[in-house]
């Protein structure tokens, strides 16, 4: 009678396992982050763009110590122009135009931080399923996507705006809804190509579990695209939620936002240029710096192919 030889761990009942060497596969990771972050600090215009972005961010923060004027506070000094007393003008209220810019940034950049947060989180869900198991779940999902693809984004948040009601819980739902296909459509194509990668097939072959292997191999690989795209979807949000505004079906008319403001200075634009200009000027610079900020990360992470 004869010992049997100690099976090898890689050897299943006996038979080698489907992927040999499992040592030498090494799994791809994204740029190295001091590399990525200096050739960021490179690029002038993202540079431009995170200066101008959190000159923004910080003006809202510190909103009522850069100007003492109640954004609602009325006065008699209407349709005034800019000067030394009202930095950007007053509106047909009395109202000091520069702190209700402020104000306004406050909420477009919370609305689209927000919305593309929740948004992403819900289609990058969308895309990983739908993308590593297949089926019946990529078929429900991917169908829902088609049918929402058949539809301008603007135009899907202001249906569900006009069915949810006005007000800001309802303007980040909406929104919410209109972008996650963004997500799900990204995600999905990343997980379809990562999932048949060599590193993937020795986890799954050594018994890991699909929730490691989505969270641990699959997603940290997919995620370059998705920081783009995500970067993206706020500048669009932001244009949402001004648009929406613009039309009445945003927040509340008591609280100012750049596309309220707007709306508001139609009628005076002949006698009081300054009402639309000046909130007009803020929205495309955010969206303009959000936007090169994008293309720089997008540059700097190597997805301009996928």
């Amino acid at each position: 009678m004869t010992d049997n030889p100690p099976r090898s761990p890689r050897q299943v009942g006996g038979k080698q396992a489907p992927v040999a060497h499992l040592r030498g596969i090494e799994q791809p990771s994204l740029p190295q982050r001091p590399r990525a972050w200096q050739q960021l600090l490179r690029d002038k215009r993202a540079i431009a763009s995170m200066l101008l972005l959190g000159t923004i961010i910080l003006s809202t923060l510190f909103s009522s110590v850069i100007s003492p004027y109640d954004p609602l506070s009325q006065e008699f000094d209407i349709l005034q122009p800019p000067s030394s007393a009202h930095l950007l003008g007053t509106d047909d209220l009395g109202r000091d135009l520069f702190t209700r810019i402020l104000i306004g940034a406050r909420v477009s950049l919370f609305v689209g931080v927000v919305a593309v947060t929740i948004s992403m989180l819900l289609g990058v869900t969308m895309g990983v399923l739908s993308g590593y198991y297949g089926g019946w779940i990529d078929t429900i999902f991917m169908r829902y996507i088609d049918l929402q693809w058949a539809f301008p984004n603007f135009i899907i948040a202001v249906y569900l705006v006009a069915v949810f009601g006005t007000g800001l819980e309802n303007v980040i739902v909406a929104i919410v809804l209109a972008f996650l296909d963004d997500f799900a459509r990204i995600t999905r194509g990343m997980v379809l190509s990562i999932r048949e990668e060599e590193y993937v097939l020795a986890a799954r072959s050594m018994g890991a579990s699909d929730l490691r292997i989505m969270l641990r191999h699959i997603l940290p690989n997919a995620i370059a695209p998705i920081i783009v795209q995500a970067t993206l979807s706020v500048s669009f949000a932001i244009l949402a939620e001004a648009g929406l505004s613009f039309l009445g079906l945003g927040v509340k008319p008591s609280t100012p936002t750049w596309g309220l403001i707007i709306s508001d200075a139609r009628s005076f634009f002949s006698r009081a240029w300054w009402l639309g200009i000046y909130p007009g000027l803020a929205i495309m610079i955010t969206v303009l710096s959000i936007n090169f900020l994008g293309d720089a990360l997008r540059d700097v992470l190597d997805v301009r192919g996928d």
